[in-house]
């Protein structure tokens, strides 16, 4: 489980990198829907490849997959489109402190719901707690 953590962390650490070096991109190109474009080439790329060499298979059930779930594409697209356009305007920390405030409560929702095929993992008063002194602590990172 250790290592799950390690890599969700170095994860969580590419965001802000991310959405700097896209942001800066957005700049140079005059247009934040170019950097996006790009940048999802790129990862488009690397995802295939790494489909191929580890698990060629993996495309074999696309087309019995539930089409819903293709909506996920939709929810990464406004991701990085919003990030590479607000964070030049709004600040890298703020942006993504906001982002984090929202994955916050959507992870809580889909867990108490078991949302997705999640595992249901109900939020307690103490996860509550939890998650509120996160959110304040969130905003306490963007009081200056």
């Amino acid at each position: 489980m250790t290592h799950y953590a390690i890599i969700m962390i170095l994860a969580g650490f590419g965001i802000p990198i991310l959405a700097a070096m896209n942001a800066q991109l957005g700049g140079i190109l005059g247009s934040p829907s170019a950097a996006a474009s790009v940048l999802f080439v790129v990862a488009f790329s690397i995802a295939v490849v790494v489909t191929l060499i580890f698990s060629p298979q993996g495309y074999a059930q696309l087309a019995a997959a539930p089409k819903h779930l293709f909506l996920a594409g939709v929810l990464i697209a406004f991701y990085l489109l919003s990030i590479t356009y607000i964070a030049p305007h709004f600040g890298i920390g703020n942006a993504v402190f906001f982002v984090l405030l929202g994955q916050l409560f959507s992870a809580a929702l889909i867990d108490h719901f078991g949302l997705f095929g999640a595992q249901v993992s109900p939020v307690s008063l103490t996860r509550a707690a939890g998650i509120g002194t996160m959110a304040i602590g969130v905003w306490l990172t963007q009081q200056a």
